[in-house]
């Protein structure tokens, strides 16, 4: 009866907010929009931040349950190492990413890191990731103790086993999967695809432009097949090479 009569009180409440102090639209199911990529590959940092950002821009974002999955074509090897398809750097990107996710779970605080990290790919000047730190006001010591110690390559092992389940199995990335249908190669048109799958009644700004797809940035290859062949990079600047090793180093201290 005590159950019961505790369940029924907390629908209510919950149906009160709703109508009361919260917004209409935080009271309505959310779209999933699932993103799997890899840091280094020029289509993922393209999309997240040519394309991904206008949900943050339109209001698509309040009915949108976003989730980024930093591992893409990367490949477990025999001895428990990952080969990632762009080399050494990347691996050390993607696993810098998952920690800044895991250190600060709200989409609004980690987004914002990633995108700028993201930028830096784009611009080709990724080894000045560190500055991604200063630039947001964050803490650094959260993510690079992360990544200096075994709970970054947990986690990627954890986004590893979560792309390996895709059904159907990623071809390449970015990989975009909305209310778990994959987009494919029309990925670039995600957001006509979360208005189409939105069902709430509160009418959404960012849902009543006819044309949601605007190309931009340089041209580049739209995504990095899975089959590939890996990419190794026959050198990684000092600059980057020595921001790695001082995480590892102060991790261990």
């Amino acid at each position: 009866m005590g159950s019961s009569f505790q369940k029924t009180v907390s629908i209510f409440l919950a149906f009160f907010l709703c109508f009361t102090q919260i917004s209409p639209i935080s009271c309505e199911k959310k779209v999933s929009l699932t993103l799997y990529y890899e840091t280094l590959c020029p289509g993922c940092s393209n999309f997240i931040v040519n394309y991904l950002t206008k949900i943050f821009k339109n209001g698509i974002i309040d009915v949108v349950d976003l989730k980024l999955v930093p591992w893409g074509n990367t490949k477990i090897q025999a001895n428990n190492t990952f080969k990632c398809q762009h080399g050494p750097a990347e691996c050390f990107l993607d696993t810098l990413e998952a920690c800044a996710i895991d250190a600060w779970p709200d989409l609004n605080e980690h987004f914002p890191f990633i995108y700028c990290v993201e930028s830096l790919v784009y611009h080709k000047n990724y080894t000045q990731w560190e500055t991604c730190f200063e630039k947001l006001n964050l803490k650094a010591k959260l993510v690079t103790d992360c990544v200096g110690s075994g709970r970054g390559k947990e986690l990627e092992l954890r986004y590893a086993a979560e792309t390996k389940a895709l059904q159907p199995p990623h071809k390449y990335v970015p990989w975009v999967v909305v209310d778990g249908q994959p987009l494919y190669d029309d990925y670039r048109d995600f957001i006509s695809y979360i208005c189409k799958a939105y069902k709430g009644t509160t009418p959404i700004p960012g849902c009543s432009s006819s044309v949601n797809v605007i190309k931009m940035g340089r041209k580049i290859s739209p995504f990095c097949l899975k089959q590939a062949a890996i990419s190794k990079l026959s050198t990684i600047s000092s600059a980057f090479t020595s921001s790695v090793n001082r995480v590892k180093l102060a991790a261990s201290a």
